[in-house]
């Protein structure tokens, strides 16, 4: 049986030849070792307690299982079990619908994704940046910070329900170019043609890709992927000149100054020569406020396109009659093409002197005048153009309320916030709130740190320390006062515990600042992904040892047992215990074992 990492490294060597195709995929699926990495690369996931349609959870993971799936998969009988849908709220008020796969399913996922990966993550473009290794949201902004500058138009993209609308023929024909592998596509379309079971009725899907599947992304980012190479083409073409033409206006005046100048230094007299200085400061502060080129310059043109999942932001240098073009051009492209439709009421064409919104921030374009010191002190309009990231006017106040940590009260026809206790947090530990705290107060300045004004975190986290005090002051019914003097440390507030070896620890409340980040790390590059893994102490070498970890049973069949959180288990059972004091969530057991555990007769 071939290493499962060296055969996902061969398939990334030729990733970046489009022309290469890749046959004999489907047979791939037959190495156990393929499933155990998916298995070690998942099994930490909440959701994997989660009962599918099929009514089974990772729990009592086997060998046996594996060998199962394989065994339906060699003879072609596999169907993917339809995903149980459920509804999460959205920000909005409405509910997005979530399937639930069963686990088999994402195991098997898991592996189709590695695979898949290895296929195409060379020939995705740098401007995709969705769902992929060493990629995120920040590097997205990062390149927009980077390459937009002196862009004159925005077009914010929006592609309507699209991962409802995807088109199951469309998709297998794009993969048809690279994959030669009938089996392995025929996988992919039961995958999409699995459906879902809502209200205990079943459901076919027609469009769209697997409901909560681990393949959907990337399945997804092969369909935009040829958005992608359409935008560079396009780009490629509408691009013309070198650079913008030459200010008469400026240059005028350039003239004038070395005129004044060549006076300056034929002067006869400090008088006269203090009189041409002030003239020349007055020429040089006129310049600083004229553009050395020709800002709407009919003969030079630029557009840059960065994507993240279905949503995408385009920078123009031209005319907004360009912009229209544009927005025609690529609604015309995905409904030909790609089957999709591009939202005319959601895609809008914003000027950069506004603010375009776009995951989370707004994106502008600095147009200021003013002097900056540049080198040598000498004033400079280096910022100017400059692409400018700002936290939305009203973000800060929606998390606050999203957060139930703060009311809002209406005093001299003026909005007051007003700190609040967060009740349903009371019954909580000491140190549950406080990280909870924390962590959210973190995220927030984590995902908003690229902001120019990130400084204005303050106000959430001022709200948040207030609103933490009278949650406090609620579950001890005691004063806010008498609360701050009971958790003073110092300048700071925290929380003091005893940990597992008897030490007193303390953790302070959020303390670090809220400054901008300049140097988040942008990984543009297209080489193949290098698969590495160590299967040192892994899960599934420890059922291949047949020895139960409870009761020490040798050459045993053993199952894997799961739990959800490792801190909800607060009985006194043994295997609690053991599990507890290894901290684990997971306990490699013989079936004997597993039985008494979930009937609770564990001795």
């Amino acid at each position: 049986m071939r290493n499962p990492v060296n055969v996902l490294n061969s398939l990334s060597r030729h990733s970046r030849d489009i022309n290469y195709q890749y046959e004999r995929i489907y047979r791939l699926l037959y190495n156990p070792e393929m499933y155990c990495i998916a298995y070690q690369r998942i099994y930490t996931k909440q959701g994997n307690m989660t009962k599918g349609s099929d009514n089974r959870t990772i729990d009592g993971m086997t060998l046996k299982r594996i060998d199962s799936l394989i065994n339906s998969l060699r003879n072609e009988s596999y169907h993917p079990s339809p995903a149980r849908r459920t509804y999460i709220p959205k920000k909005n008020g409405k509910k997005r619908p979530l399937g639930i796969p069963s686990f088999d399913d994402k195991l098997l996922q898991e592996v189709i994704r590695m695979i898949l990966e290895n296929i195409y993550e060379g020939q995705f473009e740098d401007t995709s940046h969705g769902f992929r290794p060493n990629r995120s949201c920040h590097t997205t902004l990062s390149c927009i910070r980077r390459y937009y500058t002196g862009c004159k138009w925005f077009i914010e993209g929006d592609i309507e329900s699209f991962f409802d609308m995807i088109d199951h023929n469309v998709l297998i024909d794009i993969m048809a170019e690279r994959i030669k592998d009938s089996r392995f596509l025929r996988l992919i379309r039961k995958f999409l043609n699995a459906g879902y079971i809502e209200d205990w009725k079943f459901h076919r899907t027609y469009s769209g890709t697997p409901q909560g599947g681990i393949i959907s992304p990337i399945l997804a980012n092969i369909y935009l992927d040829k958005l992608d190479k359409y935008m560079k083409e396009y780009a490629q073409k509408f691009s013309i000149g070198i650079r913008r033409a030459h200010n008469p206006e400026y240059t005028a005046i350039q003239h004038a100054l070395r005129k004044w100048e060549y006076r300056l230094k034929r002067a006869a007299t400090v008088e006269k020569r203090q009189e041409i200085l002030n003239h020349i400061k007055e020429i040089e502060r006129h310049r600083r406020t004229i553009h050395s080129r020709v800002d709407m310059d009919a003969n030079f043109k630029r557009l840059r396109y960065e994507r993240y999942a279905d949503d995408f932001l385009i920078g123009v240098i031209g005319s907004k009659e360009d912009c229209r073009k544009i927005k025609q051009d690529i609604k015309n492209f995905l409904s030909e093409k790609l089957r999709l439709n591009l939202s005319d009421e959601k895609t809008l064409i914003t000027h950069a002197a506004s603010s375009a919104h776009f995951l989370g921030y707004e994106i502008s374009v600095r147009c200021s005048q003013l002097p900056m010191p540049g080198k040598k002190k000498v004033p400079t309009r280096y910022n100017n153009g400059k692409i400018v990231l700002k936290i939305p006017a009203g973000k800060i106040r929606d998390k606050l309320l999203e957060y139930n940590a703060m009311k809002i009260v209406v005093h001299n026809g003026k909005e007051v916030w007003k700190p609040q206790a967060r009740v349903y947090l009371r019954n909580n530990d000491d140190l549950e709130i406080l990280l909870r705290y924390n962590a959210e107060i973190r995220g927030f300045y984590n995902y908003y740190a690229l902001a120019l004004n990130s400084g204005t975190i303050n106000n959430l986290k001022y709200v948040m320390q207030y609103s933490m005090l009278k949650t406090f002051a609620t579950k001890y019914r005691t004063s806010k006062s008498a609360i701050i003097k009971r958790m003073r440390i110092n300048k700071d507030l925290g929380v003091k515990y005893i940990g597992s070896k008897g030490r007193e620890h303390t953790v302070l409340f959020y303390n670090e600042g809220f400054k901008r980040k300049r140097d988040i790390t942008i990984n543009c590059d297209i080489l193949p992904r290098t698969i590495v893994y160590s299967g040192q102490n892994s899960l599934m070498e420890r059922i291949k040892a047949e020895k139960c970890e409870f009761c020490g049973k040798e050459n045993m069949p053993l199952q894997m047992h799961h739990v959800r959180k490792l801190k909800n288990l607060k009985g006194k059972e043994p295997w609690k215990q053991f599990m507890i004091s290894r901290k684990r969530k997971t306990l490699a057991v013989c079936v004997e074992c597993h039985r008494k555990i979930h009937s609770n007769k564990m001795d």
